[in-house]
């Protein structure tokens, strides 16, 4: 097994709904785990704003039985206040992200009430 120490870096995160394709910042590879071990968000504009953090399962054994991913989507944090010239650490600690299988594996999701104010630094570690 290899592991290898990453970082994700995105600015002008999108204001649009938290589970849309542009709010996805990083996804599970295929047969890799992902240990998130920071998320950083920074706010880049002239006013206060919000911000959602959040898993997209990569199947649905984590929820209700017949549920949709969409209904299994979990916030890690939802309307976080991030002030003017300010940064929020939403990860401290680890978040595993799965893939167990060769399709697309789970997704972490961020939006920002405001777009293009938002900026997103995400370290992670894979495991293959």
């Amino acid at each position: 097994m290899a592991t290898e120490f990453k970082r994700r870096v995105y600015a002008n995160v999108p204001a649009t709904a938290i589970t849309h394709a542009d709010a996805k910042i990083y996804t599970a590879p295929a047969n890799c785990d992902t240990v998130v071990i920071g998320l950083l968000l920074t706010n880049t504009s002239g006013a206060s704003i919000t911000a959602d953090v959040g898993v997209i399962p990569q199947d649905n054994t984590e929820g209700p039985i017949g549920a949709s991913t969409q209904e299994n989507f979990t916030y890690l944090i939802k309307g976080a206040q991030i002030p003017v010239g300010s940064a929020l650490e939403i990860i401290s600690g680890k978040v595993v992200l799965a893939n167990t299988g060769s399709g697309t594996g789970d997704t972490l999701c961020v939006r920002a009430s405001l777009a293009s104010s938002l900026d997103a630094t995400v370290s992670i570690l894979e495991n293959t």
